[in-house]
């Protein structure tokens, strides 16, 4: 089980919460006990750009493979804050949010220097958890250099226990998460590691000679 953990070392006074209004005019949702920044309801989001590091590098020259999963996991903590769930989340020990599952797909090398963005898509969600999925690409043609899906998991900061998601991040989540359930699935959403053989050769390819 691969676990991301967004916690941070100091402790802050909560400031106070802001008010906010949806879009469509509708009741003022939840306060948080901490500033939120304004919700972004673009679907998918499209907001989370890097560069890759030379300290990302590997001997071969190109950005390590472990490193793609470090810039999708701030293109994770990117959307989080979208419902009010930063780094106060957990300073305030309130909670945070740990990676219960997360599948990655190489399609092309980068090299130290380029840039990136990250697109992001929440394929399902429920009271505690986020389906999600990244699609990194390069932000002149577009070109897709990696994807990543992964399945994130509320939890309470004491009892360190899967919990619902506060009513301020549930808000949130069901303002914008109707606009990504309507967008179409990506094509490598739920992919299956295999090596791929046409199905009339698997057998054979198995078969020891005797």
């Amino acid at each position: 089980m691969i676990r991301s953990v967004h916690i941070a070392d100091a402790q802050t006074t909560a400031r106070p919460a802001r008010r906010e209004r949806d879009t469509l005019g509708n009741e003022d949702v939840h306060d948080a006990p901490y500033d939120i920044e304004p919700l972004n309801e673009t679907a998918p989001l499209d907001i989370h750009c890097g560069t890759v590091l030379e300290e990302w590098l590997d001997w071969n020259g190109h950005m390590n493979v472990g490193y793609y999963v470090v810039a999708f996991d701030k293109a994770t903590t990117t959307l989080c804050r979208q419902f009010g769930l930063a780094a106060e989340y957990t300073r305030e020990k309130i909670g945070m949010y740990f990676v219960l599952e997360c599948h990655v797909n190489y399609e092309k090398e980068l090299v130290e220097g380029e840039a990136f963005r990250i697109r992001t898509q929440i394929l399902d969600y429920d009271q505690k958890r986020l389906h999600l999925f990244h699609t990194m690409y390069e932000p002149d043609g577009g070109a897709t250099v990696s994807t990543n899906e992964l399945m994130v998991m509320n939890i309470d900061y004491a009892s360190r226990r899967p919990a619902p998601w506060p009513a301020w991040a549930w808000d949130r989540l069901n303002l914008i998460g109707p606009g990504h359930l309507a967008l179409p699935r990506p094509r490598q959403a739920g992919s299956i590691i295999g090596i791929r053989r046409p199905r009339d050769h698997s057998a054979a390819a198995h078969t020891s000679i005797s």
